[in-house]
């Protein structure tokens, strides 16, 4: 590896090192209670060298969730290109979604489950071309393609699509925060059955 490469692998890690910490702290402290500065600390380093990579405390939060959609839509897109039954990929995919959120917790509730801050653009990560909104077309396309295949009745798919993620979002952050002292079913059953409870809701 050449001396170029190397410099750029370790900006990379380094970079990859903030989101992190940036992450970490959103969570436990709160995004309006933590500092660029607070930041800094926690990886060492000094406040400059947090704003060589990203220009404010928003762009970091912003980053933290187009990284949390793009490993989500690696996911579903693997999943939607594989053939065979609508429903059953469906299904593969509100499982995958729901297993995602589990595996991957911190990213999960900073994206999903953290308030949205004063001056965040949240209005950004709603169009359609955004990183949010691309992995949301998993569901749209699932849902539209068992209505095409005469799988679902003729519902709205907007509609159904936005209750699925009521549905399977509810479920993730219940499971993320554990709830303390309730009685739990088996996990997988509890994912199986909301699954199933969802699309057996809209089937033909």
């Amino acid at each position: 590896m050449g001396s170029k490469e190397r410099r750029e692998r370790e900006k990379e890690n380094l970079r990859q090192e903030i989101l992190d910490a940036a992450r970490q702290l959103f969570l436990r402290n709160g995004y309006e209670n933590v500092s660029m500065r607070r930041i800094a600390e926690k990886i060492e380093y000094s406040p400059t060298t947090i704003y060589l990579y990203f220009k404010d405390k928003s762009e970091l939060l912003e980053q933290v969730c187009q990284e949390t959609f793009a490993r989500l839509s690696q996911v579903l897109t693997r999943l939607q290109e594989q053939p065979g039954d609508p429903v059953e990929r469906l299904k593969r995919g509100l499982i995958a979604y729901i297993k995602f959120g589990l595996e991957n917790p911190h990213h999960y509730r900073a994206t999903f489950m953290m308030p949205i801050p004063e001056g965040f653009d949240a209005e950004k990560h709603a169009k359609a071309d955004s990183a949010g909104m691309q992995a949301f077309d998993f569901l749209r396309r699932s849902v539209s393609d068992c209505i095409s295949a005469g799988k679902f009745r003729k519902v709205d798919p907007e509609l159904v699509s936005q209750t699925f993620w009521a549905g399977i979002h509810g479920v993730t952050s219940l499971l993320i925060i554990e709830c303390e002292g309730f009685p739990w079913v088996g996990v997988d059953q509890l994912i199986h059955s909301m699954v199933d409870t969802l699309v057996e809701g809209v089937s033909a």
